[in-house]
């Protein structure tokens, strides 16, 4: 067997304890607080009169003051997760966790995921761009990104959002849409309207993570340009393109790595992004979770986020068996 499926199969095998263990902090600290009493948190919420047949329904749904040992409720919860139950919101009573989820991930997945590739696929040509033609102009680009993604991200979004919302008045200053006037649908109003809303936290994004992926690739493609046979490639007098193109597959896997993190966390959204914003994705509404003591919702969130993570690191060794021949070779 070739050492590429074995190691993607090992993958698989260690990434099963771990989704299981992103399963369990949040249910044994839901225990413990069982003296919070959530069925009255809610019961305020929806302000109802607190009844004692309304709390003993509460408690029997959210599973508190049940004499079902730890364990039980353990493989209970199991029960309900492996049908696509996550539970119901203490703060969005009475949502499902997992219908608040789907709501707001569409709205993550293409903001802060668009971003995020146009963010690698533009540093990377640039960095390619810059170390190919050192002492040019690109070289000169760089400490301005650097300055964009050293500085506290959001402070450049609220900058963004006093200049080209407030004072200009280009885009709009918040929220995913216009909520007063349009209702969600595939129509044009508002999907124009959507990528308007869009276009600022996209390009706050893209320039707080682009000088990584330049620097990065940059220095990558220095290093991999002196090796021997780059140099025999320009002896033989291939083309510029042709050699460039030989050099940035090889310095192209550390990026990879890197791009197989940014999009297992793309699902968790750029959280400072979507509360400066106010963009209705899964950052804001963990933001939301944390502030509300919304703990089904939370653990909902971590455990999309930690299946994320571990499915794009599933990719990226795939990714690297087809850039790179080694790792395809027979053990």
């Amino acid at each position: 067997m070739s050492r590429e499926p074995r190691t993607s199969i090992g993958r698989c095998a260690r990434s099963a304890p771990t989704s299981q263990t992103a399963k369990t902090p949040i249910k044994h600290s839901r225990r413990s607080r069982r003296r919070a009493r959530p069925a009255l948190a809610v019961l305020g919420r929806v302000q109802a009169q607190e009844s004692k047949q309304a709390i003993a329904a509460l408690e029997l749904q959210y599973g508190v003051l049940t004499k079902t040992g730890l364990w039980g409720q353990y493989v209970q919860y199991w029960s309900h997760l492996l049908h696509g139950n996550l539970g119901t919101s203490l703060n969005f009573y009475p949502a499902s966790v997992g219908g608040l989820i789907r709501a707001a991930l569409p709205w993550t997945v293409a903001l802060v995921g668009v971003a995020t590739v146009i963010s690698f696929l533009l540093g990377t040509l640039l960095g390619v761009a810059a170390a190919w033609r050192r002492g040019s102009w690109l070289d000169g680009l760089l400490p301005a990104m650097t300055f964009f993604q050293a500085a506290p991200y959001f402070f450049v979004a609220i900058l963004a959002v006093a200049l080209f919302a407030t004072k200009l008045g280009w885009f709009p200053p918040n929220s995913g849409y216009d909520t007063t006037t349009l209702n969600p649908g595939l129509d044009w109003p508002f999907v124009s309207n959507v990528l308007d809303h869009a276009v600022l936290p996209a390009v706050t994004i893209v320039l707080a993570s682009i000088a990584g992926w330049i620097i990065g690739m940059r220095n990558m493609m220095i290093t991999t340009m002196d090796e021997d046979y780059v140099l025999l490639a320009q002896a033989k007098g291939l083309s510029s393109r042709r050699v460039i193109s030989y050099a940035a597959r090889n310095a192209l896997l550390p990026s990879v790595a890197g791009f197989s993190l940014a999009i297992g966390f793309i699902v968790s959204g750029a959280l400072l992004t979507e509360i400066v914003f106010s963009y209705p994705g899964v950052g804001y509404l963990l933001f939301t979770a944390i502030g509300s003591d919304d703990y089904p919702l939370l653990q909902g969130i971590f455990l999309i986020i930690t299946l994320a993570v571990l499915l794009a690191n599933l990719a990226a060794d795939f990714v690297y068996a087809f850039l790179d021949p080694r790792t395809r070779q027979e053990a």
